[in-house]
């Protein structure tokens, strides 16, 4: 494992560059599909570097998703999730520097899958306000810690049967707001956010982008079944590698 751009090899360079076109396709597209860049970033990089290129990353594919999704967003639960967000990050905040990066993958992973297993045996109930600060908080605290906040984002918004255009547009401009007014600050004062880690973060924005437009092009051609279908799966597939890695 590398720090600084100028140490990759083409091999880490091929992994990387496969990440952030997947990042930028999540954005526009699957959300739950960053977790496969998060695995491919953290093979290349250590822990903290690995985590805080994927924010140069993510950030660079939210500037995409907010200008295609614009008009989608629900103000109304953006506005709603705010304090139990800022929540869910600060404690991320605290746990990332105090608590093992298995356990904590491991106890993120199970959640996952106990929600998944409450969405099943109760679908037909839509979440109220309690539910909706439920899974901000948990977004918050997992995309803090682990860059995993899509699925517990996904798993609230499919169960309060938001269509996919409201889907997309309101992950958008939660994660850019979440990720430029919260996590950013933090991550760079625990100095995680190095000159190399910046730097390999703009050689690979083109790749983000690209990644971007694939996914809404993908994503036109989805109806509303097979979109909910495959945002489930990438959820279930994040969080049992949560549990598994």
């Amino acid at each position: 494992m590398v720090t600084h751009v100028l140490d990759l090899p083409l091999a880490g360079w091929i992994l990387l560059g496969v990440a952030a076109f997947i990042g930028g396709f999540s954005k526009t597209a699957l959300s739950g599909a960053t977790t496969v860049s998060v695995v491919l970033a953290a093979m290349v990089l250590p822990a903290k570097e690995s985590t805080a290129l994927m924010l140069v990353l993510l950030l660079a594919g939210d500037i995409w998703a907010i200008l295609t999704y614009r008009r989608d967003a629900d103000v109304r639960l953006l506005l709603r999730l705010v304090l139990p967000v800022v929540v869910g990050v600060a404690l991320g905040g605290v746990f990332l520097g105090r608590v093992d990066d298995l356990v904590l993958r491991r106890t993120i992973g199970g959640i996952l899958l106990g929600l998944l297993l409450v969405g099943l045996v109760t679908r037909r109930h839509r979440p109220g306000r309690t539910e909706a600060h439920l899974y901000g908080g948990l977004a918050g605290f997992t995309t803090m810690v682990a860059n995993a906040g899509g699925p517990a984002m996904s798993l609230y918004l499919l169960s309060a049967r938001y269509g996919k255009l409201a889907f997309l547009g309101t992950t958008a401009w939660f994660f850019a707001t979440v990720n430029l007014v919260l996590k950013l600050p933090v991550m760079v004062s625990l100095g995680m956010m190095t000159r190399g880690v910046v730097l390999t973060g703009l050689v690979l924005v083109p790749l983000v982008w690209l990644g971007a437009l694939v996914g809404r092009v993908v994503v036109n051609r989805l109806n509303e079944v097979w979109f909910a279908r495959l945002v489930t799966a990438f959820v279930v597939a994040s969080a049992l590698y949560l549990v598994l890695s």
